[in-house]
């Protein structure tokens, strides 16, 4: 892939996600797409009640400008990554829809929206099986050996895309968070990309860039679901099209100790009681003793960067 093709495909991204902000917030704060706090969450969120959400939108419109500028250098495995975040964003989309527009907090029911995600994995995983992008065959990290998952590979990663799709979700509960992680996560994949997929990596790190300028804190915008979903999306098929989904349990690690502790918090309460942590996901337990929004942003940021750096010394990609 072309450097400079690359570097000005991000910066298209970046300008298109700045100049597109301050006409989209408006008109998400005009229509009423505000953000409603739920009672369970800290009480001192409540004062981000109304602020516009949905605002993935942003970044999604500027992944796609810059796209379509680089026709040229877009492969069909750049497509098809777009693609299945685009699947996941619409699912985040609905959501929203229903949580801001019909006034249903929750949004879609648990299983509606596990559902929809199941649709979008399995037509992902077969088509991409079917044309090729997708192999059965995936990388052991460290070990730099391929090992072939045979008719396993097709419940692995439907259990990966799931897995990692509501991770993503779940990590984006303070401002910032979600978008400043994920910008670090599209950088090391776009570092150790062989397969033509960096043009993805950093035409998202450029849109995510834009957005967090007004997405940081105190933020003037939330992604929702709609940006939520689109980047579990994006982070994992890029993944898996590097037939490298197995270096997300490092690169990727803040995203699975932010599910984990959601799972071990329920777990913990059904069967003793008993809450292990203050809050979850584990970013509002460290809100709750006291760490600012912007300083578990930092942490998390910060140990992000160094997962990557280990990640790169495992990562080699199967061509």
């Amino acid at each position: 892939m072309d450097t400079y093709i690359t570097i000005m495909a991000g910066i298209i991204s970046f300008i298109s996600a700045i100049l597109l902000s301050p006409i989209i917030i408006p008109v998400l704060r005009r229509l009423k797409f505000g953000q409603s706090i739920r009672e369970i969450g800290p009480s001192w969120h409540n004062k981000k009640s109304g602020t516009p959400t949905m605002g993935g939108i942003i970044f999604i419109i500027a992944i796609g400008v810059s796209l379509v500028f680089s026709t040229k250098a877009v492969d069909i495995k750049v497509i098809f990554a777009f693609m299945c975040s685009l699947g996941f964003g619409i699912i985040g989309f609905i959501d929203d829809f229903i949580k801001v527009v019909l006034k249903r907090n929750l949004g879609l029911r648990a299983w509606q929206k596990l559902s929809l995600q199941i649709i979008v994995a399995l037509v992902f995983v077969f088509v991409g099986l079917n044309t090729g992008e997708l192999s059965t065959v995936i990388h052991i990290p460290f070990y730099n050996i391929p090992f072939d998952m045979g008719i396993l590979y097709i419940p692995f990663a439907i259990f990966v895309i799931l897995g990692v799709v509501n991770s993503v979700n779940l990590t984006d509960g303070i401002d910032g968070l979600a978008t400043s992680v994920t910008v670090i996560v599209m950088l090391f994949f776009g570092i150790v990309d062989i397969n033509h997929l960096s043009l993805f990596s950093y035409v998202t790190i450029g849109g995510l860039l834009g957005f967090l300028l007004f997405n940081k804190y105190p933020a003037r915008v939330f992604m929702g679901d709609t940006g939520s979903l689109f980047l579990g999306g994006a982070v994992v098929s890029i993944a898996l099209l590097q037939n490298n989904p197995l270096i997300l349990i490092i690169v990727g690690l803040i995203y699975l100790i932010e599910s984990l502790s959601v799972i071990i918090q329920v777990t913990s309460f059904k069967l003793t009681g008993k809450r292990v942590f203050k809050m979850s996901p584990i970013h509002h337990h460290f809100e709750m003793i006291g760490w600012s929004e912007k300083k578990i942003v930092r942490v998390f940021t910060g140990i992000t960067i160094i997962l990557s750096i280990i990640a790169y010394f495992g990562s080699g990609v199967i061509s």
